[in-house]
């Protein structure tokens, strides 16, 4: 995880006269919210959203990704400077008004990135991006999409620690852990500069080592300013395969996973979409190399469809649009590389009961994402100064389950086959030995215990840091959405 770098967040530690009021419990009345929004509006004009104020209204609260995430907030804010912030949430802390914070809006989760009867602080306004030639470093807001930050580098022939798919949000996936295709070799995370509360590894280092992988339990980003690095042109793109290739695709990973030395400018992502019948193998290579080396396990596989070639690293990128269905879930796990697990993974993602239940619902649509993670993910945070995630330095592959579908009246079926489905993946990985306790924040599931998932000494420190900065748990009272640091 990188650690280059000062973040700005506006936090709790800020509002320690407002202590009397924060015994909400989801009791806050409808009214106490309709006059704090009308309170916010009078003191901050039209940053202020209200329902009567359609369609603007409607077009943000269903904003978010997956409709599964869909809610009526009883009005929405959308600030775009620091200071804005502060002042929000000092009148919400005053209140006692329950409010979510929102980046991009691609988790599915309920409430991780919108509320009913309560405040959406929505960042999209936060989406400033800016290159600063002399110190090499890039200042990004958290509502910026990547696919804007990655077009307004490519100027510069320059790129960052990012996310991969284009219309996420820089907030939440940077702040969750943030895996990129540079982290083999920088690391998983970049954090950065602003201008009320400044963390770096020399201020607020406390809280600059919680803030990755710590979530929201501090504050709300407003700036961040990253390292930049010159990878622009490289060699990859697609292979597609049959689903009943995918025994062999996961036995060749396995020998990439399991090579020494691995080759750090290497990565991919393999997305096996079991009931459309494919696999699809994407190989991103961070330098102009054709067929380098590293992935030879994959040559000895005869794709039926080949599109790799020469690109740049965006162009790559921007080849995965989002699917255009409303609703999501998701799980994530993680195991250590093991050959026969990967059959026994195989077999089931192809011929298990709950992807047969599944392929019934209209447009179901599952989609794994199988993504190899070096132990260099691990050491690079080991040397800038440490992280929140708890990751051990082994090679280890970190896999989620996406399931899209249509219909709400679906959602029921769609929710207990994906859980049955997860059970069973954990099953086979704990019978193997190879399951391991960390959750990837970004692809995980509000039911799977994440930040617990850390280990008990990091999660002591976060709730160290936590009694520092936020004493009053303003954002674990009043933020009902999210991950959150487990209670003593």
């Amino acid at each position: 995880m990188v650690t280059i770098g000062v973040l700005s967040v506006v936090l709790a530690l800020l509002y320690q006269r407002t202590t009397a009021n924060l015994a909400c419990n989801g009791n806050t009345t409808d009214a106490t919210v309709a006059a704090t929004c009308g309170q916010l509006r009078s003191s901050l004009g039209d940053i202020i959203v209200l329902p009567s104020d359609t369609p603007a209204y409607t077009a943000l609260s269903d904003e978010n990704w997956s409709q599964t995430t869909w809610k009526t907030p009883s009005c929405i804010a959308r600030p775009s400077t620091a200071s804005q912030v502060r002042d929000i949430i000092r009148v919400l802390t005053d209140k006692a008004v329950p409010f979510a914070i929102r980046s991009g809006g691609h988790s599915p989760n309920p409430y991780d990135a919108n509320i009913d009867t309560g405040v959406l602080i929505a960042t999209d306004n936060l989406n400033q991006v800016t290159y600063d030639a002399a110190s090499g470093l890039a200042s990004i807001g958290p509502g910026a999409r990547w696919d804007a930050v990655y077009t307004y580098l490519d100027k510069y022939n320059l790129t960052v620690v990012g996310g991969r798919v284009m219309n996420v949000g820089v907030g939440g996936l940077v702040l969750g852990s943030g895996l990129s295709y540079l982290s083999d070799l920088y690391g998983l995370v970049v954090v950065a500069d602003g201008s009320i509360v400044t963390a770096s590894s020399t201020s607020h280092e406390d809280l600059f080592w919680a803030l990755k992988g710590g979530s929201s339990n501090f504050g709300i980003v407003t700036k961040f300013t990253t390292p930049t690095f010159p990878i622009q042109q490289i060699w990859g793109g697609m292979q597609i395969f049959t689903v009943e290739q995918l025994p062999d695709v996961f036995q060749a990973l396995y020998e990439y996973q399991t090579t020494p030395d691995k080759d750090l400018y290497a990565n991919l992502i393999i997305n096996p979409v079991p009931i459309n019948g494919s696999v699809i193998l994407t190989l991103v290579y961070l330098k102009p190399v054709e067929r380098p080396e590293a992935y030879a396990p994959f040559y000895k596989l005869t794709p039926t469809a080949d599109q790799t070639g020469f690109l740049t690293l965006h162009e790559l990128m921007a080849q995965f649009p989002l699917p255009p269905i409303p609703r999501w879930t998701w799980y994530e796990s993680s195991f250590q590389p093991d050959s026969a697990l990967y059959a026994q993974l195989s077999d089931l993602i192809r011929t298990s009961a709950e992807v047969e239940t599944l392929s019934k619902l209209q447009a179901g649509t599952l989609i794994g994402a199988v993504q190899p993670i070096g132990k260099n993910v691990a050491l690079q945070g080991q040397r800038h100064g440490g992280n929140a995630l708890g990751l051990q330095p082994v090679a280890q592959t970190w896999f989620s389950l996406n399931f899209g579908w249509w219909r709400e009246e679906d959602d029921a079926a769609a929710y207990a086959a994906m859980d049955a489905l997860h059970n069973k993946f954990e099953g086979l990985t704990k019978a193997a030995g190879a399951k391991l306790d960390f959750f990837f924040m970004n692809d995980a599931n509000i039911k799977q215990p994440v930040i617990a998932s850390y280990g008990e000494d990091n999660v002591q420190r976060l709730r160290a840091v936590q009694k520092v900065y936020d004493p009053n748990l303003v954002f674990q009272k009043l933020l009902p959405g999210g991950q959150k640091i487990p209670a003593s």
